[in-house]
């Protein structure tokens, strides 16, 4: 995330909290099918509303974790694409343009089981997916959210 520059959160940060407010009142009342629609709709238009390489990294990774990982389901998390098991989510995809930073990240929440000893990454910056990113993507997402 960008650096505020003095006490407080920064605009981005400020937008990203009202976004996610705004994602978690639009999913009030649903359950079941309906949520889960939304929430898939959602990801869809937060992938769609992105440009360029950060489009086409989102739309990868989208298609990544629905082969790896197909009992996640997508929603949005901070107006990021994101994949979810049981309402938590495991990976998101973090664009560059979200906070004005430098590269974009494919990041895996808490829930992500990828513990490796005492200390392990959780978050992969991301310029293109090459063949090579692709695969470590796709080892990742498979042992981030094993299938039960």
């Amino acid at each position: 995330m960008a650096a505020s520059t003095g006490a407080g959160f920064s605009a981005e940060e400020k937008a990203a909290m009202k976004q996610r407010a705004e994602e978690l009142k639009a999913m009030k009342g649903l359950k079941g099918a309906a949520k889960l629609e939304k929430e898939n709709q959602a990801c869809l238009d937060a992938i769609e509303a992105l440009e360029g390489a950060d489009r086409a990294i989102a739309e990868r990774v989208h298609v990544i974790v629905m082969e790896e990982a197909s009992h996640l389901t997508p929603k949005t998390f901070y107006g990021f694409p994101a994949y979810a098991r049981d309402g938590k989510v495991v990976v998101f995809y973090q664009p560059p343009s979200k906070f004005k930073t430098r590269y974009g990240t494919v990041s895996f929440d808490e829930t992500a089981q990828l513990d490796d000893g005492p200390m392990w990454p959780v978050s992969f910056a991301v310029l293109e997916v090459t063949p090579d990113v692709e695969r470590r993507i796709r080892e990742l997402v498979r042992r981030a959210a094993p299938a039960d």
